[in-house]
């Protein structure tokens, strides 16, 4: 799969509406490690290579990894094959605190160096999962159904200040729909560095625990027998999910279907060990996000770029529908 990866991201660079030879991407890329093999390439050609289109395949790259595997994290820990990275009402969040930052005016205001639509995102989405966990918790524990049930209310409360928003400032309208609707347009390097370090101390956490992601898929009282803190490890699971889910959605707005459709292919291929699953979650949701940002890119004969949630819709939903018509006994954990 990593070759995949490399070969896609190889291949995808190349596309756009700037037309860069193969042979010249590959000498640009190289003279990262030597620059001599850069020489005689415009300046022009080796930034847009370097900082705009490497820069933005990066970005999908790991945005598609931290969505796929918070998805398969949910599912494992909520039980429910329908659960996925939006299903707390993280996304509702993040979406709500860049509308807010736009109504203000301070979508043009930079802080340390990044704009302030992905600090108010990142701001929004903790403040959801915070009122989740809330809203979640029976008698001190947290139960499974309470918290997608929490993840709903709050989501759809969340939905409700957003669409009046909307109608308070109807010129910024096109614009928080566009980032409602996941976009890499515009960004850098110093998103890339934003999104990184949450997507590598979560998959982090959450990859230690892929053994006890397995027992929980048993059932709490199962779990609790073979030596299982149920709700402390549920806790810590759904906590580095969220927050990953959380830098995600903060760099790219809200792209749908990736951690719901994601962990579902995987597991058809590799079946429902963790430890096996979740790295390949990771790089085929990544695979997916890219392949569906240089289509939304590329696709229009005018040059207009779609929105990535967009896309990934259009290509998941047919997936899911299938699997939910013909393969219902691959939806059980």
């Amino acid at each position: 799969m990593i070759p995949i990866i490399f070969l896609a991201a190889f291949l995808t660079s190349g596309i756009g509406a700037y037309k860069i030879s193969y042979e010249a991407i590959l000498r640009i890329w190289a003279s990262v490690i030597d620059p001599s093999w850069a020489q005689g390439i415009d300046d022009t050609v080796r930034y847009i290579v370097l900082n705009v289109r490497l820069a933005r395949v990066c970005l999908a790259l790991i945005v598609g990894g931290a969505l796929a595997l918070a998805g398969a994290v949910y599912q494992g820990v909520l039980l429910n094959p329908l659960a996925d990275p939006f299903t707390l009402g993280v996304s509702t969040g993040a979406a709500f605190g860049a509308s807010l930052a736009i109504l203000l005016g301070a979508g043009g205001v930079h802080f340390l160096s990044i704009n302030a639509l992905p600090v108010a995102a990142f701001a929004g989405a903790i403040l959801a999962l915070y009122m989740v966990y809330l809203l979640g918790r029976v008698d001190g524990r947290i139960q499974t159904t309470t918290l997608v049930l929490a993840g709903i209310i709050v989501s759809t409360f969340l939905s409700a200040w957003i669409s009046l928003l909307k109608s308070l400032n109807e010129d910024s309208i096109s614009t928080i729909v566009f980032w409602i609707m996941g976009s890499f347009s515009g960004k850098s390097w110093i998103h890339v560095l934003l999104v990184a370090p949450y997507l590598l101390l979560g998959a982090g956490v959450i990859l230690a625990y892929a053994r006890e992601l397995d027992i929980l898929s048993l059932g709490d009282i199962q779990a609790q027998q073979l030596g299982v803190n149920v709700q402390r490890m549920r806790f810590w699971l759904l906590l580095a999910a969220s927050f990953i889910t959380a830098a995600a959605v903060a760099v790219s707005g809200v792209i749908g279907f990736v951690g719901l459709v994601v962990p579902h292919l995987v597991r058809l291929g590799l079946g429902p060990q963790h430890r096996r699953l979740l790295p390949a979650v990771i790089l085929a949701g990544a695979l997916l996000v890219l392949i569906s940002d240089t289509l939304a890119r590329s696709i229009l004969p005018g040059g207009e770029e779609l929105p990535v949630g967009v896309v990934t819709a259009i290509l998941g939903g047919p997936f899911f529908c299938f699997l939910l018509l013909h393969r219902k006994k691959y939806l059980q954990l």
